[in-house]
């Protein structure tokens, strides 16, 4: 098993007293456009889907993790969706609530370790991500931990001003 344990972060599973946390994520409309969200999210929903989220990532074909500081503070999420056995693959996707929190290292720490975990433990053969193109912050960590931009989908997302590109970026196992 790998480690889930960076040296400024870790990573560990959905605890149903993460409920407030992931209500504010879910809810904070500032976020939407990540996660292509358009409706609010009721506690009882959320709650349900904690409850369910103990089945195992070969089931749900899913995977969410809290990302939490050194002081044990949730400061995000960092997805593995899309888990496909048979053809060694599966999307991620991150998030760090607080622009506070944002620039300091933990989105790359946090990365490194899934991808670990989807290479050593998951035994992918390759992860992708979906990025939006003026979604700089995220283009830049990714492809800072290797991933490449294999493909562009025009006018793929709504922003509610005008359509945006995005990106699909892949990094195959070494």
């Amino acid at each position: 098993m790998v480690n889930l344990q960076g040296d400024h972060i870790y990573l560990r599973a959905l605890e149903p007293d993460d409920l407030e946390f992931i209500y504010a994520i879910e809810n904070d409309t500032s976020l939407w456009e990540l996660s292509d969200t358009q409706t609010p999210y009721s506690r009882f929903l959320i709650k349900q889907y904690l409850d369910n989220s103990h089945q195992d990532i070969f089931e749900a074909k899913q995977l969410r993790l809290v990302i939490c500081n050194k002081n044990d503070k949730s400061i995000g999420l960092i997805d593995v969706f899309d888990f496909n056995v048979k053809n060694r693959r599966a999307g991620v996707g991150i998030l760090i609530q607080k622009d506070s929190d944002r620039f300091k290292g933990y989105g790359k720490e946090a990365l490194e370790l899934l991808i670990n975990y989807c290479f050593k433990t998951l035994h992918l053969h390759q992860v992708y991500a979906n990025i939006g193109e003026k979604n700089k912050a995220s283009l830049e960590l990714f492809e800072g931990n290797g991933f490449k931009k294999i493909g562009i989908k025009k006018d793929w997302s709504f922003d509610g001003e005008g359509f945006q590109n995005e990106y699909l970026l892949q990094r195959i196992k070494d």
